[in-house]
């Protein structure tokens, strides 16, 4: 377990920023880094997935309780629910934008 120090949360806050940071930069100057399109995408879903990781583990306490996990649970079942409802509104999106260039 670790425990919540301001030096905890330093180290969080300084790693949410540098992440931040680094996404911003690849969105504002992509020329600097050379990539391509599908490249920086991946490269800021990537940022975005370990900012997320990030924030759990020095913010929201969710591995560090002794009790039941009932936190972690309602987390990742809200989590699955947000994934659901975002992957089924691009594929409906995807469908119409189908079905209306048949028209």
């Amino acid at each position: 377990m670790v425990p919540e120090t301001v030096a905890f949360r330093l180290i969080g806050f300084v790693l949410s920023l540098i992440l931040t940071l680094a996404a911003f930069f690849i969105v504002i100057r992509p020329d600097f880094f050379h990539l391509a399109v599908r490249d920086a995408i991946f490269v800021l879903l990537t940022l975005a997935v370990i900012q997320f990781i990030v924030q759990a583990m020095f913010f929201l306490s969710l591995w560090r309780e002794k009790g039941p996990r009932w936190n972690l649970v309602v987390f990742v079942s809200t989590i699955f629910i947000i994934i659901t409802v975002v992957v089924g509104s691009i594929w409906i999106m995807n469908h119409l934008n189908y079905n209306m260039m048949l028209q």
